[in-house]
This record gives structure tokens, C-alpha cells and sequence, in this order.
């Protein structure tokens, strides 16, 4: 593995035969850390985003599970 610097961004380097769904799950972390790197907002606020669309899915497909 190797890892660079450069003035804008950071080049990482992985052997071809490291696992494609590990990779997966470490791309979607570095991609939540950096839409989120400046944000401002607490784990209460996110939690209740969370729970408001959560909210309006069911809303809106309930009709899809109950019948």
C-alpha cells in the first residue's frame, strides 16, 4: 500500500487483489467524512433528520407492505 500527498488531494494505492467490498465500505466512509468534514451540525440534529425521513418514507410507501 501506498499512500501520497499532494497540495490537493491524497492518492492512495492497493494491491489488485484487496477484497472489492471492503473496499466498498472504506470508500463510502471517506465519502461521509468528507461531505461531513465541515459541517457543523450535532448527533442529535442528524438523528433527527434521520428519524423525519424515516418518517416520510412510511408515510409515503406504507401502501406498498399493508394491504
Amino acid at each position: 500500500m501506498i499512500v501520497e500527498r499532494s497540495k490537493n488531494e491524497i492518492i492512495l494505492r492497493i494491491s489488485g487483489d484487496f477484497e472489492i467490498t471492503e473496499l466498498q465500505r472504506i470508500y463510502s466512509f471517506l465519502k461521509y467524512r468528507e461531505a461531513t468534514n465541515d459541517s457543523q451540525a450535532t448527533e442529535d440534529i442528524a438523528n433527527e433528520l434521520a428519524n423525519e425521513s424515516k418518517k416520510n418514507w412510511w408515510a409515503e410507501n406504507k401502501h406498498r407492505f399493508i394491504k
